[in-house]
């Protein structure tokens, strides 16, 4: 399971330059929503946005916004940029729902077993008559 301190996102939001007045009614939109925090940016047209990713994703944001009618930027950068989150988001969500291996607990008992069970070198299968033979 992922690292609680890598759960805790922090992200930019970058509004397209029209409508104007989106982004205040869009920080006005987010702020209301539980578990997640907004900040105005010093960028033009940008908020900042801090969720944890047992609450919400970018993606998820992003898909609320545009369903109220928001237009985010859509210039390339931020159209890979949002991609790349979204995976790595993701990803991240599918990965806390997979549940701890029990050999991680108990590994070195497991590998002590199955060394027991290896052939190594203090075990020799000839017999005893013919060890002493030479």
């Amino acid at each position: 399971m992922p690292n609680t301190v890598d759960l805790a996102k922090q992200r930019d939001l970058v509004f397209a330059a029209e409508p104007e007045c989106q982004v205040l009614q869009a920080f006005l939109l987010l702020d209301a929503l539980p578990n997640c925090t907004v900040q105005r940016s010093d960028k033009p047209n940008t908020l900042v946005v801090s969720y944890h990713l047992q609450h919400h994703t970018l993606e998820s944001l992003e898909k609320i916004l545009v369903a109220q009618g928001f237009v985010l930027d859509d210039g390339l950068l931020h159209r890979i940029a949002r991609q790349v989150i979204y995976y790595c988001e993701d990803t991240c969500c599918h990965n806390m729902d997979i549940p701890e291996h029990h050999t991680k607990k108990n590994g070195q008992e497991v590998f002590a077993e199955v060394y027991n069970h290896h052939l190594h070198g203090d075990r020799d299968d000839t017999p005893p008559e013919l060890r002493k033979y030479k």
